[in-house]
């Protein structure tokens, strides 16, 4: 076995050529094992979930994975805890598609079932819920376990300006890759928690870490704006603003921190009578991370 000084020595020798970037294995192993539980840390609980499609009025969860950890006001991530997972039985064979995308049989899944009183303590214990895409795990999640809903949640891929941090992208796999990590075995739902955890703790260039980011921002008061009556030919502009088709509101919605601006957008690009809308003005309500993402 060669000793991991040399490994060390080899690694910069590498990398301080400029041509080479080397990956290591996501681990949290080197997390402080601070024990600190004082009135100045809180607790965040990270989710992921694989289903058996995109709808969560019809489709189902048959893997939930949620892994805890205890960070200070600055953000920095002072204890992990151990991670949690559970299968269920969607009570059908998987699609294919889903098999393959989540490396799950229906062997795995025969007479599993999600722990759901465990779960849903874990959840309440915390005082924020993250996600890489909060709008699809939230929904899932609440869904499943109706008693931890109306919790604040945040989104790691959404609510943190990767790019301005020097990323391109912010798909989960290649964040982590950019950092300088890669996941040990297949994208299950507990690595994709690890992950999350990985990138939270990454100090960005802008000063703090991306977790402190993260909270700052999801924490922020908000706006959701509802295009309400806006013409099917306008969609592709507003699927460049970032609306999304929200369907148990039959609309385009998008959650904003600045009313004003969107208004005056929405105003020239949607609501102006060469477009054709059939309301005059957008449905915009008041938003915290307790409402966000649902």
């Amino acid at each position: 076995m060669i000793d991991q000084s040399v490994i060390a020595q080899m690694v910069a020798a590498i990398e301080a050529t400029g041509d080479f970037k080397v990956l290591r294995r996501l681990t949290l192993d080197d997390v402080p094992s601070s024990n600190t539980e004082s009135e100045d840390t809180s607790i965040a609980a990270v989710v992921d979930v694989e289903t058996t499609g995109t709808d969560p009025e019809r489709h189902k969860i048959i893997e939930l994975a949620l892994r805890r950890f205890r960070f200070d006001a600055n953000g920095v991530i002072v204890k992990v805890d151990r991670p949690h997972a559970w299968l269920q039985d969607p009570g059908a064979p998987l699609e294919k598609e889903i098999a393959t995308l989540t490396g799950l049989s229906d062997a795995d899944l025969a007479g599993e079932a999600i722990d759901e009183a465990a779960a849903t303590k874990l959840l309440k214990s915390a005082a924020v819920v993250i996600a890489h895409h909060a709008a699809f795990d939230r929904r899932f999640v609440e869904r499943r376990l109706p008693e931890a809903s109306g919790m604040a949640w945040a989104c790691s891929c959404h609510e943190i300006d990767w790019q301005a941090a020097g990323f391109a992208g912010n798909g989960l796999g290649w964040l982590l890759a950019q950092a300088g990590y890669f996941f040990n075995g297949s994208h299950r739902a507990g690595a994709d928690v690890d992950a999350v955890i990985a990138l939270l703790r990454l100090k960005l260039g802008r000063g703090g870490t991306a977790l402190r980011e993260l909270i700052a921002t999801a924490s922020t008061p908000g706006w959701s704006v509802r295009a309400v009556g806006a013409h099917f030919d306008v969609k592709d502009r507003l699927k460049s603003r970032g609306y999304q088709w929200h369907e148990p509101t039959r609309s385009w919605r998008r959650d904003v921190k600045d009313r004003e601006a969107e208004e005056a957008w929405l105003k020239a690009n949607v609501y102006a009578p060469a477009f054709r809308p059939r309301c005059a003005v957008p449905d915009i309500r008041p938003i915290t991370w307790k409402e966000r993402f649902l």
